[in-house]
């Protein structure tokens, strides 16, 4: 039996198409200064990305969310973090061949991400992508945001394509979780922030990508089933 052709090819955006732990450490050394705390180590900030900004006030304050101090120094972040991204992220290692081989092949990509618009379209103009994103989805587009199916839902009905049509790729749970509620194929990437404490072989991925260039093979190997 025939199966579904892939037509798009989606990504979460920090940690599987792009390295922002750099920006993020920029200000979080900033904020930390500000406060006169010791900076946090380098490594303990990217373990930390995926979980946000709140997540990252907590690991570097000891503070939760309503607790006195933890808003202002969160929206301080917030600024910091605006007025410097971009200056320090780059691609992925071999992020920019894979996007080559997606033109080339003719199918849609996009970025759905849970990072606010505000962050995400400068950053995504500032980027040296070797072809424009069909479309770039942010919270600010849909009610629900990752796990929940919906943003990917949104992203393949804009490219007219089914869900089982596309593969979604990403470094969190919630973004196998999001692809696998949504009835389409998932890649993990065991080269993003991921969390110590969720291993990323008990998300059920459909493939986990080592790196960038494993990517490609995954991808034309399910073009090539049909």
């Amino acid at each position: 039996m025939m199966k579904q052709m892939i037509k798009a090819v989606f990504f979460d955006l920090d940690g599987t198409l792009l390295d922002s732990a750099p920006d993020f450490y920029v200000a979080m050394h900033q904020l930390m200064d500000e406060y006169q705390q010791p900076r946090l180590k380098e490594s303990d900030i990217r373990a930390f990305i995926s979980h946000g900004a709140r997540a990252l006030i907590t690991l570097a304050f000891g503070l939760s969310k309503g607790d006195e101090g933890f808003e202002v120094r969160h929206q301080r972040l917030l600024n910091i973090y605006h007025d410097t991204m971009g200056n320090h992220c780059s691609l992925f290692p071999g992020m920019e061949q894979l996007l080559k081989h997606i033109k080339q092949h003719h199918l849609f990509w996009g970025v759905i991400t849970n990072k606010p618009a505000r962050f995400t379209d400068p950053i995504m103009a500032s980027l040296p992508l070797p072809s424009h994103p069909n479309l770039v989805i942010c919270p600010d587009h849909t009610n629900n945001t990752k796990p929940d199916p919906e943003p990917l839902l949104l992203a393949c009905n804009k490219v007219a394509c089914k869900p089982v049509e596309a593969i979604y790729i990403g470094d969190h749970r919630r973004d196998i979780e999001c692809g696998i509620a949504a009835g389409s194929l998932t890649i993990a990437t065991r080269y993003g922030y991921l969390d110590k404490t969720d291993p990323i072989e008990s998300w059920n991925a459909h493939f986990i990508a080592g790196n960038c260039d494993n990517i490609w093979p995954y991808i034309e190997n399910k073009i090539k089933e049909n």
